[in-house]
């Protein structure tokens, strides 16, 4: 019986998903961002989320706490650098986890996980004006930002064809 078990176990020993998610969690903080299937990204969100919290604190019993997870000295410099500046001031949720379909060997489902401080394509997007369905007043055409330049444009092809005669 699995009472009150109530993480994934993926399919592995206890010692193969630890060695696991360990690497993955290397890999994540070295890469910023990891594809793998969505079942280890969702496992893998709950074992990096701790260390992540644990960096913001940069003291040698976090180093050593950290270090017992990872094993890694560069993902460890990595982490209590760069990574733990950017997320200094976020009081949760560093990484995100998204969908990315199946994968075409076994239909998988497969998706990314990131950390959201490190992600430059939406930290710069613009937010898109919200659209709605309700007929709101339209701009008249014949205001006056419209006619300057409706009565400029076929004025200039006119003088173009008299300097080629």
């Amino acid at each position: 019986m699995r009472h009150g078990k109530k993480f994934n176990h993926l399919g592995r020993t206890a010692d193969h998903r630890q060695a696991m998610l360990a690497n993955m969690s290397i890999s994540l903080i070295m890469h910023k961002r990891i594809t793998t299937t969505l079942a280890k990204a969702k496992a893998l969100k709950k074992y990096v989320e701790p260390l992540l919290t644990r960096s913001k604190d940069d003291s040698t019993n976090s180093r050593r706490v950290v270090f017992r997870y990872l094993q890694n000295k560069e993902a460890m410099k990595e982490l209590f650098g760069p990574v733990a500046q950017k997320i200094g001031d976020r009081p949760g949720g560093y990484t995100r986890v998204i969908k990315l379909g199946h994968r075409q060997g076994d239909g998988a489902d497969i998706a990314f996980i990131e950390l959201v401080d490190f992600d430059e394509n939406m930290a710069k997007a613009p937010k898109a004006a919200k659209r709605t369905r309700r007929g709101g007043k339209k701009k008249a055409e014949g205001t006056e930002a419209a006619a300057p330049a409706a009565t400029e444009a076929p004025t200039a092809p006119v003088e173009e064809e008299a300097k080629a005669e």
